[in-house]
């Protein structure tokens, strides 16, 4: 279901949170805790185009009746789906006990099952009138994110994980926050190339050198063949940032060269990745 604007509302421990973290890596503004009293207001953002999803629960503690008649309004003038999370009370119950954080309504009704109970009544209201109703009591956590991702996909680059594409010179260090680290010190090095040493990785004659080199087209579909298979897996497990890293001796050819050409074929798959060249200024060779 594509849907532009996403309202999340339900139970406390459903998983609203995670809902609202994945649907925030999927490309959307993402409000959270948002008072019911406000609603009237998002309109004026909703006219702006931009996805949006906001959570509006009961942690405020102000009366839920406003908000159904709000949404109400919101739902008869735009694209809105209303999502309500539910979840079972043992469930429930016991991921109060295992997070230790308590319940919304502690202090109104300080025993956790009246609270749960309490809370249900409450959003009865918001529950009858959702336009999905998810229960999460035998979801683990990737099997929420995959959900929402599919539910929800904004069908855009900006909505798939964030890639990121480091080149960078072994001689200067590996880059710390790198999920991937590929070593193409074994390509023939264009430093010792005279005319080839000034120039960079991005430049047409160093390109067309590395190319030449046999053992680069058979690295380049070796590491396109692993990156073809992780990178779904890796979505599909609610990763929402990937680093991937090349190195070679100094940062400035083969590392740069083999980024580049990474980086036309993710776009081609309709990524859109961020490229750091590291230590494409650096002279060293």
């Amino acid at each position: 279901m594509a849907a532009n604007w996403l309202v999340v509302t339900g139970i406390s421990g459903a998983g609203k949170t995670l809902a609202i973290q994945t649907l925030e890596d999927m490309g959307y503004h993402c409000t959270d805790n948002l008072p019911p009293s406000l609603l009237p207001a998002i309109a004026s953002k909703m006219q702006d185009g931009a996805p949006m999803a906001i959570v509006v629960d009961t942690r405020w503690g102000e009366s839920l009746l406003q908000a159904e008649a709000s949404l109400q309004a919101l739902k008869a003038q735009y694209p809105l789906t209303l999502l309500f999370m539910d979840c079972s009370e043992e469930i429930l119950i016991r991921r109060f006990k295992e997070t230790r954080r308590p319940h919304p309504l502690v202090h109104e009704q300080p025993d956790l099952v009246q609270a749960i109970r309490l809370e249900r009544e409450r959003l009865a209201p918001l529950r009858a009138i959702a336009d999905l109703t998810l229960d999460t009591t035998r979801m683990r956590a990737a099997d929420l994110r995959a959900w929402i991702a599919q539910e929800f996909a904004l069908n855009t680059a900006r909505s798939r994980m964030r890639i990121r594409l480091i080149s960078f010179g072994f001689k200067h260090g590996m880059p710390g926050d790198a999920d991937l680290v590929f070593d193409v010190r074994f390509l023939k090095n264009p430093h010792y190339v005279p005319h080839l040493q000034p120039k960079t990785g991005k430049n047409a004659d160093v390109l067309t050198y590395i190319l030449r080199d046999p053992n680069t087209q058979v690295f380049q579909q070796h590491l396109y063949n692993l990156l073809d298979f992780v990178i779904p897996e890796y979505e599909r497990e609610g990763k929402a940032y990937l680093t991937i890293a090349i190195g070679c001796t100094g940062g400035r050819h083969r590392s740069v060269a083999m980024i580049e050409e990474l980086n036309r074929r993710l776009e081609s798959q309709g990524y859109a990745p961020t490229v750091d060249h590291r230590d494409i200024a650096r002279r060293e060779g």
